[in-house]
């Protein structure tokens, strides 16, 4: 089910502590640095060349700032996931002990269990200021993907007054208002600036105390998380009286073999995983909700795009026929929801297909997807463990609620997530429900938690900033709304010689889709 809002980041010591860090290069023979543009500047993420850089600081100094600092990684409990926050806390305490004796202190967000919604970051606000409030000055969040040169950040962090309120990061904005973030700032949506997970983000002690004082005064809302990062920002900005994002260019987004990664602080590993070989065209098996009233419309946009992809794909329907084919599954069509349908999909796949297929795949009729690259992505996750895979919202997190996967992006479940789930009888309240919410509830409540990830998009790729787009190779995109959706399959989504030889990011030539 589709689903919108309001209905459905001291520079290095001296040039030899560069080798400290084995997941970067050597620091090139030139020294350069990169300044903090003022908000509004007209390219925040403009190299510039400063002064010599400043004379080193003692170890024993750097390893005390560094205790100051709490990682946040933005990690989550599937065994693919959880082993690569793992690495990244590894690397974040290898520099620390390089450094000294002082360790930081690293949290994995998944491991935080006493919170439904602990992935949402503010129900834990008030966790980090009793527990950390006194002795510390800066919470760090990163995902699991980020890659933190640590000298670099605590140069980075000294330039700011600790006393005060801030809220660092890559700034991402909105070049035109969209559904996503509930058409805000609808006039000129460029003024709002919101992190990039990506490269990281930063919240000063003062201002972590501030939201918590805030949130036990008036807890949040019963409502849906979207777009976590613009929602976080809107909640910090606080109609104007609070802190808006501080862009920081070092805070970065560039893979490691880029020829900027000597200036930035952070920069970010992965832009579509592969472990091994991708799985099976056999593997998956596809299923395609429609209606009979856009058959003759969004099924051939399928069949011109990535149809030709699926080894296994079936078409389900109000109607059967046999042009397409669609199969009828005697459930009628609604407009509201489609909970009926989608567990009539979720019994047949797993009473009427071979049992060696371990992967299916929901989606809609005006979903754009690349299966090439879910092959990919699919070889990361195991098929024995109960996976339930997409793009994750939530609904009503601050208050314990849950959360699902949105149902426009694609829906991916191992077999032994959904063996589970039937076995546990929980099932729609009504025909009409919204079946990816009514998903999440009920794995929520066998304990089964969502795997987010980044590729699948509920959207078009005009609703994303482009430089959120530029570290992904996407896996999806929904919707047909003014848009060339065949246009769109091509330029972001078809596989490319190149990506399939080398299996690397592909600069593609894309239009303002």
């Amino acid at each position: 089910m589709s689903r919108e809002p309001g209905c459905c980041s001291l520079w290095l010591l001296f040039t030899a502590c560069a080798h400290l860090f084995f997941l970067l290069p050597p620091l090139r023979t030139r020294a350069f640095a990169v300044s903090v543009v003022p908000e509004g500047a007209e390219d925040e993420t403009e190299l510039s060349v400063l002064q010599k850089p400043e004379k080193s600081r003692t170890i024993s100094k750097i390893s005390r700032e560094l205790k100051e600092i709490v990682f946040v990684i933005q990690s989550q409990s599937n065994s693919f996931h959880s082993k690569r926050a793992e690495d990244l806390k590894r690397d974040i305490l290898k520099q620390a002990a390089d450094l000294g004796k002082e360790f930081p202190t690293v949290l994995l967000i998944h491991q935080m269990d006493s919170h439904e919604g602990a992935w949402t970051i503010l129900p834990l606000m008030r966790d980090f200021s009793v527990t950390y409030g006194r002795n510390s000055s800066w919470i760090f969040f990163c995902e699991e993907d980020t890659r933190i040169q640590v000298v670099k950040l605590l140069e980075i962090l000294g330039r700011f007054d600790r006393s005060k309120e801030w809220f660092l990061g890559k700034a991402l904005y909105d070049e035109e208002s969209t559904i996503i973030h509930h058409y805000a700032f609808a006039e000129n949506p460029t003024v709002f600036k919101f992190p990039d997970f990506a490269a990281g983000w930063a919240l000063s002690i003062p201002l972590v105390n501030k939201l918590a004082k805030k949130l036990k005064s008036e807890p949040l809302k019963s409502d849906f998380t979207i777009d976590l990062k613009h929602e976080i920002a809107l909640y910090i900005w606080q109609k104007g009286e609070g802190p808006h994002l501080t862009p920081v260019p070092e805070f970065c987004t560039d893979d490691m073999n880029s020829y900027k990664v000597d200036y930035c602080a952070t920069t970010f590993s992965n832009f579509l995983p592969l472990c091994g070989e991708p799985v099976k065209k056999e593997d998956i098996f596809v299923a395609v909700k429609t209606c009979r009233k856009f058959h003759n419309d969004r099924i051939p946009v399928v069949k011109q795009t990535w149809e030709r992809e699926a080894a296994l794909i079936e078409y389900y329907s109000d109607y059967a026929d046999m042009s397409i084919p669609t199969i009828d599954l005697g459930i009628p069509n609604t407009d509201r929801g489609h909970c009926g349908k989608t567990f009539a999909i979720l019994e047949r796949f797993l009473n009427h297909t071979s049992p060696r297929t371990p992967w299916l795949v929901i989606v809609d009729d005006d979903t754009l997807i690349s299966i090439f690259r879910l092959r990919k992505l699919l070889s990361c996750y195991d098929p024995n463990e109960p996976v339930f895979l997409g793009e994750r919202y939530g609904y009503g997190l601050g208050t314990g609620g849950y959360s699902y996967i949105t149902g426009g992006g694609g829906m991916v479940f191992s077999r032994i997530a959904v063996q589970k789930l039937l076995a546990s009888k929980c099932r729609c309240y009504s025909m009409d429900a919204p079946d990816d919410m009514v998903l999440g509830m009920c794995f929520s409540g066998l304990g089964i938690p969502i795997t987010h990830s980044s590729l699948f998009h509920q959207a078009r790729p005009m609703d994303y900033p482009k430089d959120y787009l530029s570290h992904q190779i996407p896996v999806s995109f929904h919707k047909h709304w003014n848009i060339d959706p065949v246009k769109v399959y091509f330029t972001w989504l078809a596989p490319n010689t190149e990506e399939s030889r080398n299996g690397k990011k592909v600069g593609y030539n894309r239009e303002d889709l």
